[in-house]
């Protein structure tokens, strides 16, 4: 893992100073899905400090077992059914992608005695299968968000699209931009600082297009064999 992480970075910062942009802008968020705790306990000491997971139940045990804690993400889509246990396990919950999971998640933190981040998730590429709330619906999205004092809104999140050709995940990154730009201008400050979009197949794509999180999974464990 050290040989590909340290390839990793390289290839990162390559890309920043090819676009303009300082390397500590960029933050790699490792999705560590189907991975276990010893490959998880690698990644730490390759100097990863934010995990992200799919699916709430599949991260209980690993965020239980990964001491000292790392910060954790939840980037997988988010029922109503698991907010509790999700507002319990998680710092960042990048995926609220309806007024129904905002303020579900926001009495679930509120119960928790707890401030989560939040990140709406917008689908960019109206693709069907994907989640995410359609661009038009983003601003009631984001007004649930503020409305809970327990969720702390800090931005956007996409998924490019799935065929991951250059031309539309362009498109798909350049109005995730477009859209955080329109809504920085109009929110208080913090409310949309981070743009995370980029996942191991088109990250380089993402940071020309100004993502601060990259979401990076078998580009730091390897193919995944499950």
């Amino acid at each position: 893992m050290r040989n590909r992480v340290r390839v990793l970075r390289a290839e990162v910062a390559h890309v920043c100073q090819g676009c303009g942009r300082d390397l500590s802008e960029v933050r790699i968020v490792a999705v560590s899905k189907t991975q276990g705790a010893e490959a998880i306990l690698a990644a730490v000491g390759a100097g990863f400090t934010d995990f992200g997971e799919n699916r709430v139940q599949e991260a209980e045990d690993k965020i239980r077992l990964i001491q000292p804690r790392p910060t954790w993400h939840l980037v997988g889509h988010l029922q109503t059914n698991k907010v509790h246990r999700a507002a319990l396990l998680f710092d960042w919950v990048q995926s609220v992608d309806s007024v129904r999971v905002a303020e579900a998640l926001g009495r679930a933190a509120l119960e928790a005695d707890k401030t989560l981040g939040v990140l709406a998730q917008v689908n960019t590429t109206a693709e069907g299968q994907k989640s995410g709330c359609d661009p038009g619906e983003l601003e009631a999205v984001l007004g649930a968000v503020l409305a809970q004092t327990s969720l702390r809104l800090a931005g956007i999140m996409t998924i490019g699209p799935v065929s991951m050709q250059e031309t539309a995940t362009r498109k798909a990154f350049e109005l995730a931009r477009q859209l955080r730009e329109t809504w920085r201008r109009q929110l208080a400050p913090g409310a949309m600082d981070v743009l995370s979009m980029g996942m191991s197949g088109d990250w380089p794509l993402a940071v020309e297009h100004g993502a601060d999180w990259l979401r990076l999974g078998t580009a730091i464990f390897g193919e995944r064999t499950a």
